[in-house]
């Protein structure tokens, strides 16, 4: 389907009231889950988008693509949503656009939520994608980027942190969406336009259970950052973790990790949601898979077909 270019304000506007009726921290996280669910059937898939539903690491998961799909590279994707909320439903329009704009499939990965699987749930799920990605598809490690939006983009990070510590390994790149890596973190101020304190204070104590908060696989903002692969940050300034990312890139760059950051101003928290409606969100989209395609499939390898 084509996509559809709504105004800036009449999109905040709608989103708005979506959202305060959604991630409201009053709601079991069930509820949750089924509003957002219900609400990601207005988003559009590109045309032409092939889903096939798979199984990796031993959770759902789905591999998106199209007709033209290299076969060179993938994109590993986790989802964002506070570690408790969000899924392969809410995320697939996003995750198409990549597939699309990087020529690769992309693996989108059901990993579990809290508060019923805390912390490392989440984390063990996305290693054992990756790892049989590695090992299933003949993927090397280096053609396979990991992407993912707020608590997805923690959870990229935290992977990543792992795959170098436990396996000597990692990925291509990192492409990370206002990257949530730091739940212990107090947002100084109430809310933004899709995000409020209380209901990020509610998925940090869910997420962490009985887990340590010091554990750098909870906060990977706090783990071991030199050695990371080539990694893009992403953030608006209006965001609650707008602060938390910029210290995010200043110490990427104190650790020497290759990093490209952009900020975007008047859109919200993980617009490239909706980029087949927002023109604005799907350039921003359209850049980080350009970012991502390049460090799976380099200028040089491209130009040998």
């Amino acid at each position: 389907m084509r996509d559809i270019n709504l105004p800036l304000p009449v999109a905040r506007a709608v989103l708005h009231s979506i959202y305060r009726i959604t991630l409201d921290q009053r709601l079991p996280f069930p509820m949750q889950r089924r509003l957002l669910d219900m609400s990601s059937r207005a988003q559009l898939l590109p045309a032409q988008t092939v889903v096939q539903t798979l199984r990796l690491g031993g959770r759902p998961a789905e591999r998106i693509g199209f007709a033209s799909t290299s076969a060179h590279g993938a994109v590993l994707y986790l989802h964002g949503g506070g570690y408790t909320v969000g899924s392969i439903a809410t995320h697939r329009s996003l995750a198409a656009r990549l597939a699309r704009d990087t020529g690769c499939a992309v693996y989108a990965l059901d990993y579990r939520l809290a508060p019923e699987h805390p912390f490392p749930a989440a984390l063990d799920d996305a290693e054992s994608a990756f790892l049989e990605l590695v090992s299933s598809t003949g993927y090397r490690p280096d053609q396979i980027a990991v992407s993912g939006d707020s608590a997805g983009g923690g959870l990229s990070l935290a992977l990543a942190q792992r795959l170098i510590a436990r396996h000597g390994t990692r990925p291509a790149a990192l492409g990370l969406i206002a990257p949530w890596t730091d739940p212990n973190r107090i947002p100084d101020r109430e809310r933004d336009l899709v995000t409020s304190k209380r209901w990020s204070r509610a998925c940090a104590a869910a997420y962490l259970g009985a887990g340590d908060p010091a554990d750098p696989g909870y906060a990977p903002l706090n783990g071991e950052l030199r050695g990371l692969p080539p990694t893009y940050v992403q953030v608006d300034v209006g965001e609650l973790l707008h602060g938390q990312c910029v210290e995010l890139v200043v110490a990427l760059r104190a650790a020497d990790v290759r990093v490209r950051y952009s900020e975007s101003t008047n859109l919200w928290h993980v617009a490239q949601l909706q980029a087949a409606l927002v023109a604005p969100a799907s350039a921003a989209l359209c850049e980080l898979a350009e970012f991502l395609r390049e460090a799976i499939r380099p200028v040089h390898l491209r130009d040998l077909g």
